[in-house]
């Protein structure tokens, strides 16, 4: 079985290469949890392939590709932190915003992931 910081840099390299929203999911246990702090937490494997679908439905106003480009990444025991730069593709134009995540892994999947940044950088980039 994967280590969880292999499951977690296969994931990131996942978004990178363009995987599928069902795809990403399974990366999930069937009750995992996604949290993107400023926003509610999702739950469960079904609610985060769809909560996906909203970052990378093709054309405007949706991201085209959406890079999690790993800075630093540590991990002690099932928690996985990582330093990231995420990189949003528009069709017009691209955008970075610093990211921290944290990841539990359990039994090779993700079981929660929490990602902290500040929301106004991707609203203003959006709208």
């Amino acid at each position: 079985m994967e280590s969880p910081i292999e499951v977690v840099r296969r994931f990131c390299f996942a978004w990178s290469e363009g995987m599928e929203a069902d795809a990403l999911a399974a990366f999930f246990t069937d009750d995992a949890v996604y949290h993107n702090i400023p926003l509610a937490p999702v739950r469960g494997r079904e609610a985060i392939a769809n909560n996906f679908v909203t970052f990378i439905r093709p054309g405007p106003p949706g991201v085209e590709g959406l890079d999690l480009r790993i800075v630093n990444i540590a991990v002690d025991g099932p928690v996985v932190l990582t330093e990231r730069v995420d990189v949003f593709k528009l069709p017009d134009k691209s955008f970075e915003i610093p990211v921290m995540g944290a990841f539990e892994v359990t039994d090779g999947k993700i079981s929660a992931w929490r990602d902290y940044f500040d929301l106004s950088q991707v609203t203003s980039q959006l709208g």
